[in-house]
């Protein structure tokens, strides 16, 4: 948990969301959703003192550790993810359902400074305003693309993208300092142009991730996982990422890190939980590489070490064996939010509390199910 008494290294802007999971029009589960709430979960776990910046409506279902601005006049944005059994439909297919009130730059404080500043929407609630302020307040900022490209039907609000060069956003490249991107969104980018002006990060699922610069670029393990729900999975691995950044990690290490709670995120349905001792042992080794590179992890600088440490394999080997624990749980030992998945149909359509879980009285979709290829 963070401690209060740390100054927040970490701006965080995106909103909370509610997310549907539906595969063979068959509603699976109910979970919280939006980056924000992906990217605190591992901030969160690692004790990265950070502050949110986000918006929910009035309908909004969950408890979390960082409270969203709630807004009366709107809904809480809300998700449907489609899955399918069928091998030609395997992958998901994304409707916005309500989207909240966006965040205004008037909504972020003008009198406070960090060193990291993360734009992570998911659902049109960044502006370019909103992003310039970031850049203002913040030494350096990591931005998402589908905060940028994302754009939704008219009709059915399904999610699809737009070239970053025809939004508002492309005049504000150069002064981005790591653009975030899954493979399927990349060619959205042209990493070829974008890499001239920032650091362009690309996930490959289970090929990990590419990290391109000006001059170079380089590949970066995965940790192998059976995946069970795509969802969050670049969002786990954006706040790896920063955690690694905000403990002085070279770009290729931090990368690693993002990999590996990418893939923690990937085996588990909806919002994961963290096995406490996997974060035990992660914070060791972040602790142990402090300790060998003195100056971290205060670091104050903008500028991002591309060149991989000479331990960058031990660092990988050190974070698989510490993935090993997951296949064997205890009870009690797991750190999440509050919003777990609730599978559907679960104690009469009552979701009651466990200690990690909240109560829904009412489910959170609210229009009649489609199937994903209206």
């Amino acid at each position: 948990m963070v401690t209060q008494n740390q100054e927040p290294n970490c701006l965080v802007v995106g909103n909370y969301c509610h997310d549907v999971l539906i595969k063979d029009d068959a509603v699976l589960a109910e979970s919280l959703g939006g980056a924000v709430s992906f990217i605190s979960a591992v901030l969160d776990g690692l004790s990265v003192p950070s502050q949110y910046v986000a918006k929910v409506g009035s309908d909004f279902a969950y408890p979390v550790n960082h409270r969203p601005m709630s807004i009366p006049s709107s809904k809480t944005t809300l998700f449907h993810a489609y899955f399918s059994s069928e091998i030609k439909l395997q992958d998901r297919v994304l409707k916005r359902v309500t989207a909240c009130e966006p965040i205004f730059d008037s909504d972020l404080s003008s009198n406070a400074k960090f060193n990291f500043g993360m734009a992570v929407g998911v659902g049109g609630e960044i502006l370019p305003e909103t992003l310039e302020k970031m850049i203002d307040l913040c030494n350096l900022v990591l931005v998402d693309i589908q905060a940028l490209i994302r754009v939704f039907d008219d009709a059915d609000g399904k999610v699809r993208q737009v070239d970053l060069k025809e939004t508002e956003f492309y005049r504000l490249l150069p002064k981005i300092g790591v653009l975030k991107a899954s493979s399927e969104e990349a060619p959205y980018v042209d990493v070829e142009e974008a890499r001239k002006w920032c650091c362009v990060v690309v996930t490959n699922g289970k090929d990990g991730c590419t990290v391109y610069w000006k001059d170079g670029e380089l590949q970066i393990a995965p940790f192998p996982t059976v995946q069970v729900d795509p969802t969050g999975a670049g969002d786990s691995f954006l706040g790896g990422f920063v955690a690694g950044l905000v403990h002085g990690l070279s770009v290729p290490d931090a990368a690693l890190l993002g990999n590996f709670f990418g893939s923690l995120t990937v085996g588990q349905l909806g919002l994961p939980k963290f096995d406490l001792r996997i974060l035990q042992s992660v914070k060791n080794e972040l602790d142990r590489r402090s300790l060998d590179f003195p100056g971290f992890p205060k670091r104050q600088d903008n500028m991002l070490k591309f060149a991989k440490s000479s331990d960058h394999e031990q660092f990988h080997n050190a974070l698989s064996a510490a993935k090993v624990v997951s296949a064997n749980p205890v009870d009690n030992s797991f750190w999440s939010l509050s919003g777990s998945p609730r599978a559907v149909g679960e104690q009469h359509g009552h979701h009651h509390s466990n200690g990690h879980q909240n109560v829904l009285v009412n489910s959170v979709y609210e229009a009649p199910i489609k199937s994903a290829d209206t």
